[in-house]
């Protein structure tokens, strides 16, 4: 199943870093976005797009990661040419994510 099944999104940026969080629809799928939702994950989604490190902060209170990654908005909002400076639609990609279902 993809990630957008259990879970919506949000971006931010600062200069060239970009922040995405990942937030479940119901906490009882948080285990899962623990399990499958790694930094290693989430940078080998945006191979050719993050060219830096991609930190996993963990957010259980309210069920949510949240990602940070450098080197990931070709120079930053005012430095990029590209079309979506601010990387708003990074979430949308890594809603794309494909995961598997523990409960088949």
């Amino acid at each position: 199943m993809k990630l957008r099944e259990i879970a919506h999104s949000r971006t931010g940026d600062k200069g060239n870093i970009s922040n995405i969080s990942v937030i479940a629809y119901d906490a009882k799928h948080y285990p899962l976005l623990l399990a499958q939702v790694t930094g290693a994950r989430v940078k080998a989604h945006f191979a050719g797009v993050v060219e830096g490190e991609v930190v996993r902060y963990e957010l259980p209170n309210i069920a949510a990661l949240n990602f940070v990654m450098t080197n990931a908005l070709g120079g930053g909002v005012t430095r990029s040419l590209a079309l979506d400076a601010h990387g708003k639609s990074l979430s949308s990609a890594l809603l794309d994510l494909d995961i598997e279902d523990s409960n088949p």
